[in-house]
């Protein structure tokens, strides 16, 4: 075996490195991010520097975020706070998604608002979220709303919590500081269920442990916060037992070259679909076998999680939009009766006996709201027994029924069909979110 010359051409059009290229960018795996904090705790700044330190800002952007920074500094905020109330008032409102990428890993990251009027902001964002980061400023410490921010991930199921302690350099970078936080926040993480839980001091203004190791923390052996964004491992978080595919789009071309093509589309929401599988059918519980699975770019051999494919039946099964794929000795519960802890996001209470539409996964029906169990004092994790309504960014234990039967799991063992919106069928706006809980 000779070594390759050093100077050797590569060609980049070459089958061979179209088909690494292709390999390396379906391997890259997507990490989404949810921030939280209080007002004036940097989040924005941390995103700022993110996206500027992993190059993700191009030269005009930076150059207008230049030209509109009032301080001594460029104020990398304004890259994520667009509104010109978020501007003028230096505060996080709506919540802003953005984008970056680095070698190992995409990254969509919600900066979610950190006040407390705008729960139901951080509720949408957090929703879909493989991490949370909440953000503590080092000189203030842990408040009531870094409690409700972590109390708050652990309710939606967000697997990784890291807690970033912001403005170390205010503090003179102090190690005892940092730890009297960590130790704070990681008894007050015991009583919730956060499965991992990482502390990261750093400075989002002068971006140290954002993207590289300071020189100011030598007493941290931890890595940065992006080192640790690229190497958490997510996948084992994916529920690959409980096969669950929600039916969106019945796909019949009816054309020469698909004479007798019958597919269903939609997304996997949990497990793993393989050809020959035998399968049941919801609502109707009819059996049969995959004969076939399409992707995007021909036939798939296996999908899962969240792959978009579809799928086509062994039989000639009533198989439309609402239904459900699962296995037969895997079923998901069917019911038309919820228990709900409900994010209520509009200001027009939720009070009993009120009608609403109910969007699960692809499936929408009728419901009423039979009962308010409580409401929950996210500050205090109190429950309000004596409760008669669900007021704006209020979150309590409601049960409703429904005109049909959903096939749902708990939220706790599927986040996506552990969860719907509540509409109002009058406006068709969104008025709620719900995570189903065990019946009491």
């Amino acid at each position: 075996m000779t070594a390759a010359q050093p100077d050797a051409p590569v060609d980049v059009h070459s089958a061979a490195a179209e088909a690494a290229a292709e390999i390396a960018t379906a391997r890259k795996d997507i990490l989404r991010i949810a921030t939280a904090g209080s007002v004036d705790d940097g989040k924005s700044t941390l995103i700022g520097r993110l996206l500027y330190d992993s190059k993700a800002v191009f030269e005009d952007q930076y150059e207008a975020v230049e030209r509109a920074s009032k301080g001594d500094y460029v104020d990398l905020a304004l890259l994520t706070d667009g509104l010109r109330a978020e501007r003028e008032q230096g505060i996080t409102i709506d919540v802003a998604y953005r984008y970056f990428a680095t070698p190992r890993r995409t990254f969509i990251l919600a900066d979610t608002p950190g006040h407390v009027q705008y729960t139901r902001n951080m509720v949408t964002g957090a929703s879909t979220a493989d991490l949370a980061i909440v953000l503590v400023d080092a000189r203030k410490g842990m408040l009531e709303q870094s409690r409700r921010h972590a109390f708050l991930a652990s309710l939606l199921r967000v697997p990784h919590l890291v807690v970033a302690v912001n403005k170390m350099d205010l503090v003179d970078w102090s190690e005892e500081t940092y730890e009297a936080i960590r130790d704070e926040f990681t008894s007050f993480a015991a009583k919730l269920d956060v499965p991992d839980l990482t502390v990261v001091p750093i400075s989002a203004l002068h971006g140290d442990n954002v993207v590289r190791r300071s020189e100011n923390t030598p007493w941290y052996q931890g890595p940065s916060l992006l080192h640790h964004l690229e190497h958490v491992h997510v996948a084992s978080d994916r529920n690959l037992i409980d096969v669950r595919f929600p039916v969106q789009y019945v796909i019949r071309p009816q054309s020469d070259a698909h004479h007798d093509y019958r597919g269903y589309a939609g997304t996997v929401a949990s497990g793993v679909l393989r050809p020959g599988d035998e399968v049941q059918v919801l609502p109707s519980g009819l059996t049969t076998t995959i004969a076939g699975i399409d992707g995007p770019r021909g036939p798939v051999e296996e999908a899962f999680a969240p792959m978009s494919v579809t799928v086509r039946l062994a039989d000639d099964l009533d198989v439309s939009r609402g239904d459900l794929i699962c296995r037969p000795a895997n079923a998901p519960h069917v019911t038309q009766d919820l228990d709900a802890l409900v994010c209520w996001m509009t200001d027009e209470p939720l009070r009993p006996r009120q009608r609403l539409a109910v969007k699960h996964t692809t499936r929408s029906v009728r419901a009423v709201v039979k009962e308010l169990q409580y409401r929950l004092d996210v500050n205090t994790l109190h429950r309000e027994q004596d409760a008669t309504e669900l007021g704006l960014n209020d979150i309590g234990r409601v049960r409703l029924r429904t005109t049909q039967p959903l096939f749902v799991d708990q939220y706790s063992r599927n986040r996506v069909t552990g969860r719907f919106i509540l509409v109002d069928e009058a406006t068709n706006a969104t008025v709620g979110a719900g995570m189903l809980v065990p019946g009491s």
